[in-house]
């Protein structure tokens, strides 16, 4: 009896043929599958584009921004060239940045970034307001007391020396951007601040503004503005107020 045991034991369980009818089947629901979503994707009128929904806009009129995407209703989602399309957005004047995406299942996304105004330069009796870039964004008929006035040589687009400008502001304190008259810009190495009470602000280089800031704000608060006084940040670790 342990004999015949043993004997089963040792023989080698027969190996279950696999049958290739089944896997013919697999293989075909797979492909049929791919084809599905291939279709749906690129074929069909379900995944298309039916609306090209913008957001973050206030200057600028939606239907600008989807004319300069130009991406026609019906195009398939999956067709749409993004990259593409965020240039064509970015090319508009004021458009600082855009984001394109999907929204499935019908919907083109565009989320814009305006340019916003940071500074105010003469143009003739009138004012310009401009951004960071020099990006003319609108005019003013007065001075307006929002943002700070700067003075510059050369085109006002592009110019580093507005940049230069629009960096202070962005980093000042807010105190210091209610009391500016005037950012001379005219040397970019050499900038100076104008303040409201007639005071003047050495600012140097455009280099270390966010130090620059810092100290200012601490010699603010020491030795309140008045007429004829000078602080002399551009060398902020040597500071001087005479």
């Amino acid at each position: 009896m342990v004999a015949e045991q043993e004997q089963a034991a040792g023989q080698a369980a027969p190996r279950k043929r696999s049958d290739p009818w089944k896997f013919a089947f697999v293989a075909l629901l797979v492909v049929a599958l791919v084809c599905v979503v291939v279709w749906l994707l690129l074929g069909s009128r379900l995944l298309v584009v039916r609306d090209v929904a913008v957001t973050g806009l206030d200057r600028v009129p939606s239907e600008e921004v989807v004319a300069a995407v130009g991406v026609p209703t019906g195009t398939p989602l999956i067709r749409v060239d993004l990259d593409r399309s965020v240039e064509r957005a970015e090319a508009l004047p004021l458009v600082e940045s855009a984001e394109v995406t999907r929204g499935w299942p019908a919907t083109l996304e565009v989320e814009v970034v305006e340019r916003r105004p940071q500074l105010a330069v003469r143009a003739g009796e009138e004012y310009r307001l401009v951004d960071g870039d020099g990006v003319r964004i609108e005019d003013a008929p007065s001075r307006p007391d929002a943002y700070p006035l700067v003075r510059v040589t050369g085109e006002v687009e592009g110019n580093e020396a507005v940049r230069a400008a629009a960096d202070i502001v962005e980093r000042a304190p807010d105190s210091l951007i209610s009391r500016i008259r005037l950012i001379d810009a005219t040397d970019p190495e050499e900038i100076s601040i104008e303040l409201v009470e007639d005071a003047l602000v050495e600012w140097g280089s455009p280099e270390e503004t966010a130090r620059k800031s810092d100290v200012l704000r601490v010699l603010l608060g020491e030795h309140p503005p008045q007429a004829d006084r000078v602080y002399d940040v551009s060398t902020p670790d040597l500071a001087i107020v005479r």
